[in-house]
């Protein structure tokens, strides 16, 4: 019998994965997608709020900040993108006033330290591109922005160099009890296991009404997002929210840690749990409302627009506890879930460690080093890579410069890279202005070649996401 299963590989199971991996125990990750990071952790606004909005005393309150403070050592030891920028929250009207104050004081109350509230003329020199209506702001120095695929990606590499195991193309239709734990009835077949891990995402919901009479109810919210190129990547240095007002509750605008500028999300309830698809409407609204709070926004600059899911639970609380013995809920995590999601790992971690009492492992490795960036090296250090391993001077991905050194070492990885979207998410290669196609080929062909596969074998992000249905010359 497995001692953990994890059910879903997104930041917050990866999370948990990690944290577990610091004890002697069999843990299993499931997911029923064909990589890490292929839900709502793979579509957000790669935020690490500094926790001024969750509301005072709530638990999504107290984790986001908690996890926001352990955000830049953490990215020190697993080595994945993390800028502390800060973000503002900007007031376009006096009228609004009492509601930034009100903002104010609720961070207060949750501890978010260097808290202030700026005037137009000190605003006005944090971000010249400040909407001209803008009176005053919240300033929080510790919002930070990162990269949600690096995160990931590095709690689950991380936890499988201490051990832990990840089995994808494995969707968990049942959970139930079982003497001495529970029973997963998978697309892949039964697993036992002592404690069960539901992080699953929009999901979640699901398998926690199998197991508890105290339903749950989680709606997907989609959000639409426009991510503009690197050419329009320093319209804004920081975060900028705009403070509901009366004109409703607007879109931000953030640098990213890869040098572009985003914008969004919309907020839409939906019925389908798995509809990321971006809608007319929904970008026409994030047009409307990214201009209010800054201006000049240079969306002409747009290279994809994209929408991921949130699981809002309907009472908007994070849901982490036992629901029933042995079944530890991770659910209902939506923003700011990716700021707490270092905090969430810790606390599902100490749960199942109340639960089962496992040993601690004194070989437990805390640390991971990240996909070497070429880039990143002076000249002479990147010669003689290059001199060593010549895959590092051959470039695949000309908008983003990634090298076929890179897209190897992702594929090498465990977990690593085994569709385009894998090697995209993992290096950037397709990312750029031309959004992969110039760079699809070759990626595919070095794929294919890694894996041993056929080219046709190849996904575009798993399933039937094949690029290649045959192959001209074999029907001749």
């Amino acid at each position: 019998m497995i001692d953990v299963i994890i059910i879903g590989a997104g930041v917050s199971g990866c999370a948990a994965a990690r944290e577990l991996s610091r004890f002697r125990a069999d843990i299993l990750v499931l997911d029923k997608e064909e990589d890490v990071c292929c839900g709502t952790s793979k579509a957000n606004s790669a935020i690490v709020h500094a926790g001024f909005d969750a509301p005072a005393g709530s638990r999504m309150a107290a984790l986001n900040v908690a996890g926001s403070r352990m955000m830049p050592a953490l990215a020190q030891e697993l080595d994945f993108a993390y800028q502390q920028c800060g973000s503002l929250v900007v007031c376009l009207s006096d009228e609004d006033r009492p509601a930034l104050q009100k903002l104010y004081e609720n961070g207060l109350a949750n501890g978010v330290e260097g808290l202030r509230i700026v005037e137009r003329g000190e605003l006005r020199a944090l971000e010249p591109n400040v909407s001209d209506e803008a009176v005053a702001a919240l300033w929080a120095p510790t919002g930070g922005i990162v990269c949600p695929f690096g995160l990931t990606y590095a709690f689950a590499e991380n936890a499988a160099k201490n051990g832990v195991r990840f089995q994808f193309d494995t969707e968990v239709q049942a959970v139930r009890p079982i003497a001495g734990g529970w029973r997963a009835e998978t697309s892949r077949g039964p697993l036992e296991a002592r404690c069960v891990v539901n992080a699953a995402g929009v999901h979640a919901d699901e398998l926690h009404n199998q197991v508890s009479a105290d339903a749950m109810t989680i709606v997907p919210r989609r959000g639409d997002y426009f991510l503009l190129d690197h050419t329009a990547g320093d319209h804004v240095r920081h975060t900028v929210f705009q403070l509901p007002g009366k004109y409703g509750k607007g879109v931000l605008v953030t640098p990213t840690v890869h040098g572009n500028l985003l914008i969004g999300p919309t907020a839409t309830d939906i019925d389908d749990k798995e509809d990321t698809a971006t809608t007319a409407a929904e970008l026409d609204e994030v047009r409307a409302k990214a201009g209010r709070a800054v201006k000049d926004l240079p969306l002409r600059q747009t290279i994809t627009s994209f929408a991921g899911l949130r699981a809002h639970e309907l009472r908007h609380e994070f849901f982490i506890g036992e629901a029933a013995p042995g079944f530890v809920d991770c659910a209902g995590i939506e923003s700011p879930g990716l700021s707490a999601s270092p905090a969430i790992g810790r606390e599902v971690a100490a749960l199942v460690q109340n639960i089962l009492h496992l040993p601690e492992d004194p070989g437990f490795d805390p640390h991971r080093r990240g996909i070497l960036d070429p880039k990143t090296l002076p000249f002479e250090e990147r010669a003689a890579l290059i001199r060593e391993q010549p895959a590092y001077g051959q470039i695949i991905c000309r908008c983003e410069s990634i090298t076929e050194g890179e897209i190897l070492d992702a594929i090498h990885r465990a977990p690593g890279a085994r569709s385009l979207d894998g090697v995209k998410r993992r290096t950037r290669a397709g990312m750029g202005r031309c959004q992969a196609g110039f760079c699809s080929p070759r990626v595919l062909e070095i794929l294919a070649r890694e894996l041993g596969v056929p080219q046709a074998a190849v996904t575009k992000s798993g399933g039937g996401s094949q690029l290649i249905v045959g192959v001209n010359k074999d029907s001749l």
